[in-house]
């Protein structure tokens, strides 16, 4: 604390003096007494005084002023308000789709990123899809037809076998297996390429991130899990067909025989239909949570997680939508086989 001792003399000249009041001392007898205070910033001014018309020095405290000083600026509530996370995620799914979409539909379409990753996806994806497709086909294989057997009805094995793979377990399984491997792949390069602000770059370049990072991704993912979903559908038949004859001894003669009379031509294409969707879903979710990833390193491992959990929860809800519109309708198909 500051205290300011100031002397009045009738010329009305004042003479200020500055006494630090941490190191104020006085003594009485032989013990020493320390005054110590919290400092205080004060302001000296003159009034006159009304008794004998000299001017008396005053105190006044500089917070006493600053407390009622009327505010620069005005606080509103929209001002502060920011919108939730999956709210932004959202609107950006929406966004990047249009663009997509219109850039496609235009023509602008960068060919040499398209041709690779479709190679990505396609090619360098049939390994670990077929072989999951067929340990998935035996599993569901050993689940029904021992019951089959046990109620002698061997000869709808391949219907059943051929039904479930088309409409539902080839698609979903092959989606599945390409949203962790490729959907994460996609989440993780963009939200790198976002925080160290290479998209940033391609701009100032000239180019066009959606025609460059985006339209290719989505484009391969469209065309590649079609025929990926083929394969798998035929992997699956072959390893079921092969455990059914090995074990359960149904032949495998029966089980195609069975499988080529119910299965018809709209199963197939459903299946297609479904892949593309799955993968319309998967890249465009994977892209925009890449493009609005923010935070580091930390921020591309929570958009990586968040884009492969989304994208699966959208294959499933996508898939019952599908499955209600494709095959209301439908229920004679095993007729053939029996």
């Amino acid at each position: 604390m500051y205290c300011r001792r100031s002397h009045v003399r009738p010329n009305m000249w004042m003479d200020i003096k500055t006494v630090n009041a941490s190191q104020l001392s006085f003594s009485v007898g032989a013990p020493i007494f320390k005054i110590l205070s919290p400092k205080r910033q004060t302001k000296l001014f003159v009034s006159p005084n009304t008794n004998d018309g000299r001017p008396s020095p005053s105190l006044l405290d500089e917070e006493t002023n600053t407390k009622h000083a009327p505010s620069s600026e005005t606080e509103t509530l929209l001002s502060k308000w920011s919108p939730p996370g999956y709210l932004w995620k959202g609107l950006s799914v929406l966004v990047l789709t249009g663009q997509v979409i219109i850039r496609t539909l235009k023509g602008n379409i960068h060919w040499r990123n398209t041709l690779q990753q479709l190679e990505r996806v396609g090619p360098k994806s049939v390994g670990v899809c077929l072989l999951t497709s067929a340990f998935v086909g035996m599993a569901f294989t050993i689940q029904f037809v021992r019951e089959f057997v046990r109620l002698g009805l061997q000869r709808s094995v391949g219907g059943v076998l051929a039904l479930a793979f088309s409409r539902e377990l080839s698609p979903v399984v092959t989606s599945i297996v390409v949203a962790g491997r490729i959907g994460s792949a996609f989440a993780a390069e963009l939200g790198t390429m976002q925080v160290s602000e290479q998209t940033d770059t391609l701009r100032v370049l000239g180019a066009n991130p959606v025609d460059y990072l985006v339209t290719p991704r989505v484009i391969a993912c469209c065309l590649a899990l079609p025929f990926l979903t083929l394969m798998c559908f035929t992997v699956s038949m072959a390893s079921s067909a092969l455990l059914a004859d090995g074990v359960f001894g149904v032949s495998i003669n029966m089980i195609f025989y069975s499988a080529r009379k119910v299965l018809g031509s709209w199963d197939l294409i459903s299946a297609m239909i479904k892949s593309q969707v799955f993968g319309a879903i998967i890249s465009i979710v994977s892209c925009a949570w890449g493009v609005t990833t923010s935070g580091g390193a930390k921020g591309v491992g929570e958009s990586t997680t968040s884009a492969v959990v989304i994208s699966l929860v959208g294959i499933f809800i996508a898939d019952f939508v599908l499955s209600y519109c494709f095959f209301q309708g439908v229920g004679d198909s095993l007729k053939n086989s029996m």
